[in-house]
């Protein structure tokens, strides 16, 4: 496990891809070519955030075409089709689940180690998201007539990859469950019949995907669609207060959380998280356009501190900067971000440490 400061910078996740990126993974096959483009791609992607200072980095997923989408690459049974909702391209389940060769998301996580100087970081999407934005109940039908069969049948092939990430020496596996999140909006809320036993069965199945696992630091990404900024899309509202319960129930050790959002700074529920929860706060507005300085930052994090020790807290944006690979947001913009990131973690820990 790699030794990490008081105040760690990091990202989320994803970060914005170039349009060769783009044209790359939007390819149906690869030649070796196409291998080395994408490799060196990814060095940049690390370098981008080992220049800025980041104390862990990810790959910035720019293998992905999607970060919930990936589990097609583990398992058949998924069609790619077109959402007629939003005209976007759109991954659905159609038959029962067979296993792949597992290794695509651990080969991510090989080559972000070989690469890395800093600390590693690889992203998981959680079941109950698979199950939100996968199955669809006309669909998905013949396979799966309940949702809840379709997403525990995702944790298998999930939990391999986690096996073949354990031994590559990655220090955090982090488990994006945005769809958790969105139960502290009350219009969310009343869309489900029973919203407390959905956030329950969306942190169960994080808990068998961890179950067993010792030796790796798991964290659970929450947002309320803050990536989704970038598209201008809506942000849901809410305090944490709503899924405390389910929060102090998940069985990982970080949370990676918003902060700059309203409502996300509320200090009273962070301030009843379990105590040896470490929370990386997103102190870091991912907005498009939106300067973010190290003052900024800095004021964040102290008012943080008025709840929670220093020790516990590690610095990070709200959310990753480019959800899903169209996403339009400039990189240079990013960078200059998190060298103002990294530069409120050092005077932060000149003020704390």
């Amino acid at each position: 496990m790699t030794a990490l400061p008081l105040f760690p910078a990091s990202v989320v996740g994803s970060l914005p891809r170039p349009q060769h990126v783009r044209e790359l993974i939007d390819k149906p096959t690869w030649n070796e070519a196409d291998e080395r483009a994408m490799d060196a791609a990814v060095r940049y992607a690390v370098t981008l955030q080992e220049m800025a200072g980041l104390d862990v980095v990810t790959d910035g997923e720019w293998r992905r075409r999607s970060y919930i989408g990936v589990i097609a690459e583990l398992a058949h049974g998924f069609a790619l089709e077109v959402n007629l909702a939003d005209g976007r391209p759109w991954t659905v389940v159609t038959e029962k689940l067979s296993p792949k060769e597992p290794g695509f998301i651990a080969n991510e996580a090989k080559f972000l180690k070989s690469v890395a100087r800093a600390g590693t970081k690889i992203t998981l999407p959680a079941p109950a998201l698979l199950g939100e934005r996968l199955w669809h109940p006309v669909r998905s039908r013949e396979a799966y007539p309940q949702r809840d069969d379709f997403v525990r049948d995702c944790v298998e092939p999930l939990r391999r990859e986690i096996e073949l990430i354990q031994r590559i020496g990655i220090d955090i596996v982090q488990i994006d469950d945005p769809h958790l999140c969105l139960f502290v909006d009350p219009e969310v809320r009343r869309g489900y019949d029973d919203p407390e036993r959905a956030a329950d069965f969306a942190v169960d199945m994080i808990n068998a995907l961890v179950a067993g696992f010792s030796g790796i630091k798991f964290a659970v990404h929450l947002c309320r669609r803050a990536g989704a900024r970038v598209r201008g899309e809506r942000h849901h509202a809410g305090t944490y207060g709503p899924i405390l319960a389910q929060l102090n129930h998940l069985k990982v050790q970080h949370l990676t959380m918003e902060f700059t959002a309203a409502g996300a700074d509320d200090l009273e529920s962070l301030g009843r998280l379990r105590s040896d929860f470490e929370l990386g706060l997103g102190v870091v507005d991912v907005t498009p356009g939106e300067k973010q300085t190290a003052e900024q930052i800095v004021a964040r994090v102290d008012r943080a501190l008025q709840r929670i020790d220093a020790k516990r807290i590690t610095l990070n944006p709200d959310c990753g900067f480019a959800p899903g690979s169209a996403a339009r947001v400039d990189l240079d913009e990013v960078y200059l971000k998190l060298c103002e990131e990294t530069e409120a973690a050092r005077r932060l820990r000149a003020r704390y440490a």
